[in-house]
C-alpha cells in the first residue's frame, strides 16, 4: 500500500504496516525520534494500522504543543501508577493534559492524606516507573470485560465512566468497545493516544494539589488532583518553572491587594469588590472602548438586569445556559438574572420599526452581567459570576454582514494592539449542543472565514467550539510570561433575530430578518483587568495607571508648594498624590516604588524656588528636572496618546 507524506511524497509501505513501520521506512533516525503518527489529520499510536492512501505525518519532539500534550498525557498515567503503588486501595478518576502541565484526580482511602509534601516521595516512585521505560500498550475490549475488569479493581469511577458512554451514545452507533492502555502494572481506561514507552519522559515536576469535585459537581465526592507539568528536556523544565515563580510574583489577586485595586468577600463569592484606585482603572478601561465605539457609529444602550423565563425560553438559553443562570421568583413569575446582553438587545431592536436605511443598527452597553459558576471554579478575577463586559450587538441586512464583521476585526485589532499584543485568530465552528439548521450554520461559517480572508488574516479552525447560536471569530494575545489569553469575540446570529420575530421593511417593501453580530473586543472588563495586572507586573503605562504620579515634598516647608503641583496637574487631568508623612525623602520614594507610581515629583527648595519639578520614573530612577508646565504636558501627551 501507499501513503503520502507532508510534502507530496508517496510511500511505499506493507499492507497491514504501522506508523512505527512507516517512520522506519523514512529513516533510522526518525524511528528513533517518533512519538505518534498523524493518519488523515488524526493522532493515533505508532502501533496503529495503516490504511491505504493514507496521508501521513510522524509526530516528534519538535512537533510542538501537540507532542508536549503527548508527552503530558503519558506522564499522567505515569502518576496515577505510581499513586496506586504508594497508596493501595486509592481510587482513579481522570488525568487529562492540559494547558502547561497535566493532573490526575484521586480519592484517597479513609484516613490518608496527600500533601505537596509527599511530591517528592511520588516522584521517586514516577522515575522508577520511566526508568523501567514501560510500553505504552492499547488493547481494544468489550464493553463486558472493561467493566468486569474495574469492578473487580474496585475502580467506581471508570466504571461509571464506561456507563455513562453507553447511555450517551446515539442509537444508531451504540458503544461496545472501550480501549486500555497499559505500562507496567497499571491499566486505564484510556481514548489515548500514547507515545512508544515512558523513557520518553525526562523531565517532569510535580506542582501542586487542589481539591476538584467529581465531574465538576458539588454534591459528589471531592477528590484530591495532583497538577504537574513535563517537558523533552530539563532545560524546558527550568525554564518553565522560572515562569512559573515569576508568575506567581505576578498573582493579579496578590498585587489587587497590595496596589489596593480590589478584593473579594464571603458575603458575595465570585464578585469583586472594587477599591477607588481600581475603579479607576475599571473607568479608564471603559472610557477607551467608548471612543473608539463612538466614531463607529455604537450607539450605548441600558437594559435591565432581571427577566421573565419567557425572554430566555424565545432566546434558547432557557433550554440551552439555564444551570449557568440566577434563577429568581417574583409574583408567581419565574425570572433570571442576566447572564448576557443580547436577549435584552434584541428586545430594544424590536421596540421599534426599522427601515433597511436605518440599518446597521449599533447597540453598545457595558452592563452588569451574573453567571452561575462552581464555587471551585472561581479564581480571583479570572472567573467570577458577577462582571461587565464591552459588550457590543449589530443589526443587519445580509448584505451588510461582510463590512460589519471588517468592522468588528479592526476595532478589536485597534483595541488590544493599544496594548502592545500580538494577535492569533480562531475560527470556531458548530458545537454539538446549538440551535438552528445546518444550512444557516454553513451560511454564518462562510461568512466569517470570507471576513478574515478578505481582511488577509491568518487563523486555525476551532472545530465544535462555536457558541450555540452561531460560529465565531476568538482573538487569542499572549501575555509578557508568554501565555495564551483569549480576549475577543465576533459571533455571526442567524438564530435569534428569527426566535425573537425581529424585522426590518427592505427596499422591496416586504419585511426581513435582520442578521445579528454579537462582539466584545477585551471580553469581561474583570478577566481584562486581572490579565493586565499579572501581564505588567502591576507596572501600568502612564494613561491606565490608576495614580499617574505622586508628589514627595522633602519637608514641611515645602508642603505649599506641594499643593500647588498637585492642583496645576488635577487641573490638567492629571490623577496625582501627594505624601506629606514626615518621613525621609528616601523613604517615601521606596514607598511610591512599592505602589508603582509611574512618577515621583521630589520637591525642595531649589524646586519651588524655580517653579520645577524633580522627576523620577518607576524603576529608571531620576530623569531630571522639569518646568512644572513642561512636565504636565509630558503626562497629558503621554495620556492622550495612550503610549504604552
Amino acid at each position: 500500500m501507499k501513503a503520502l507524506l507532508p510534502d507530496g511524497t508517496e510511500l511505499q509501505l506493507d499492507d497491514g504496516a504501522t506508523g512505527a513501520d512507516a517512520a522506519a521506512a523514512i529513516g533510522a533516525g526518525l524511528a528513533r525520534a517518533a512519538l505518534a503518527v498523524k493518519v488523515d489529520g488524526q493522532l493515533r499510536d505508532l502501533t496503529a494500522p495503516l490504511h491505504d492512501g493514507a496521508t501521513l505525518e510522524i509526530l516528534t519532539q519538535k512537533s510542538g504543543e501537540e507532542a508536549l500534550e503527548l508527552l503530558r498525557h503519558d506522564t499522567a498515567h505515569v502518576l496515577a501508577a505510581a499513586v496506586i503503588d504508594l497508596y493501595p486501595g486509592v481510587k482513579i478518576s481522570i488525568g487529562p493534559p492540559i494547558q502547561d502541565g497535566f493532573y490526575y484526580d484521586f480519592e484517597f482511602p479513609p484516613g490518608v492524606t496527600v500533601s505537596d509534601a509527599d511530591f517528592a516521595r511520588i516522584e521517586a516512585k514516577m522515575k522508577e516507573h520511566i526508568k523501567a521505560d514501560e510500553q505504552f500498550a492499547r488493547e481494544d475490549v468489550s464493553v463486558g470485560t472493561a467493566l468486569e475488569r474495574f469492578v473487580r479493581e474496585q475502580q467506581p469511577y471508570k466504571v461509571e465512566l464506561i456507563e455513562d458512554l453507553v447511555r450517551n451514545a446515539p442509537a444508531d452507533d451504540p458503544v461496545e468497545t472501550v480501549s486500555l492502555y497499559t505500562n507496567g502494572p497499571f491499566t486505564d481506561l484510556c481514548r489515548g493516544p500514547h507515545g512508544p514507552g515512558t523513557k520518553r519522559i525526562k523531565a517532569f515536576k510535580l506542582q501542586s494539589i487542589a481539591g476538584a469535585y467529581w465531574r465538576g459537581d458539588a454534591r459528589r465526592t471531592m477528590l484530591t488532583r495532583i497538577y504537574g507539568t513535563a517537558f523533552f528536556t530539563k532545560e524546558e523544565l527550568a525554564a518553565y518553572l522560572e515562569r512559573v515563580e515569576e508568575a506567581k510574583k505576578r498573582d493579579h489577586r496578590k498585587l489587587g491587594r497590595e496596589l489596593r485595586l480590589f478584593g473579594f468577600s464571603a458575603v458575595a463569592p465570585g464578585s469583586a469588590f472594587w477599591l477607588p484606585r481600581g475603579t479607576q482603572l475599571w473607568n479608564t478601561l471603559v472610557a477607551f472602548t467608548r471612543e473608539l465605539n463612538r466614531p463607529r457609529g455604537y450607539d450605548e444602550v441600558k437594559t435591565p438586569q432581571i427577566y421573565d423565563s419567557e425572554l430566555w425560553k424565545t432566546s434558547g438559553h432557557w433550554g440551552k445556559y439555564k444551570e449557568n443562570m440566577f434563577l429568581t421568583a417574583a409574583e408567581d413569575r419565574d425570572m433570571a438574572v442576566k447572564p448576557m446582553n443580547c436577549p435584552g438587545h434584541c428586545q430594544l431592536f424590536g421596540m421599534q420599526r426599522h427601515s433597511h436605511r436605518e440599518l446597521p443598527v449599533r447597540y453598545s452597553e457595558p452592563g452588569l452581567l451574573h453567571r452561575y459558576e462552581p464555587s471551585g471554579t472561581l479564581h480571583g478575577l479570572m472567573r467570577v459570576r458577577h462582571f461587565a463586559q464591552d459588550d457590543a450587538h449589530i443589526f443587519c441586512t445580509e448584505e451588510q454582514v461582510q463590512d460589519e464583521v471588517i468592522g468588528c476585526l479592526d476595532l478589536i485589532f485597534e483595541t488590544l494592539g493599544r496594548f502592545g499584543f500580538d494577535i492569533d485568530i480562531e475560527l470556531s465552528t458548530r458545537p454539538e449542543n446549538r440551535i438552528g439548521s445546518e444550512e444557516m450554520w454553513d451560511r454564518a461559517e462562510a461568512k466569517l472565514a470570507d471576513a478574515l480572508r478578505h481582511q488577509g488574516l491568518e487563523y486555525r479552525i476551532n472545530e465544535g467550539d462555536g457558541a450555540f447560536y452561531g460560529p465565531k471569530i476568538d482573538f487569542h494575545v499572549t501575555d509578557s510570561l508568554g501565555r495564551s489569553w483569549q480576549l475577543g469575540t465576533v459571533q455571526l446570529d442567524y438564530s435569534m433575530p428569527a426566535r425573537f420575530g425581529l424585522t426590518y421593511v427592505g427596499a422591496d417593501d416586504r419585511e426581513h430578518t435582520p442578521v445579528m453580530i454579537h462582539r466584545a473586543a477585551m471580553g469581561s472588563y474583570e478577566r481584562f483587568i486581572g490579565m493586565l495586572i499579572e501581564h505588567y507586573a502591576g507596572e501600568f503605562p502612564v494613561w491606565l495607571s490608576p495614580v499617574q504620579a505622586i508628589v514627595l515634598p522633602i519637608s514641611d516647608r515645602h508642603v505649599d508648594y506641594a499643593q500647588e503641583v498637585v492642583a496645576a496637574l488635577q487641573a490638567a487631568g492629571v490623577r496625582v498624590d501627594v505624601d506629606e508623612r514626615t518621613e525621609s525623602v528616601g523613604r517615601k520614594i521606596r514607598d511610591a516604588e512599592l505602589q508603582k507610581y509611574p512618577y515621583m515629583l521630589i520637591l525642595g527648595d531649589r524646586e519651588a524656588e524655580g517653579r520645577e519639578v524633580a522627576a523620577r520614573r518607576h524603576r529608571e530612577g531620576d530623569i531630571g528636572s522639569f518646568a512644572l508646565t513642561d512636565f504636565v504636558a509630558r503626562v497629558a501627551e503621554e495620556t492622550a496618546t495612550r503610549s504604552a
